[in-house]
């Protein structure tokens, strides 16, 4: 059986896998996105220190 990593090469290397990796990069390139996302990463790390 495939590991998940195989399957997930898999998958990048497919047509599918390359439609939406362009797509992700469209999207990381847009500030908004770069901001909600360092929000969620803020977020995150405050949580650790305060647990």
């Amino acid at each position: 059986m495939a590991s998940m990593m195989d399957r997930i090469k898999d998958y990048l290397r497919s047509p599918k896998g390359h439609e939406h990796m362009g797509k992700a990069k469209t999207m990381a390139k847009d500030p908004r996105h770069q901001r909600k996302l360092r929000e969620l990463v803020d977020r995150w790390r405050t949580r650790k220190t305060h647990h």
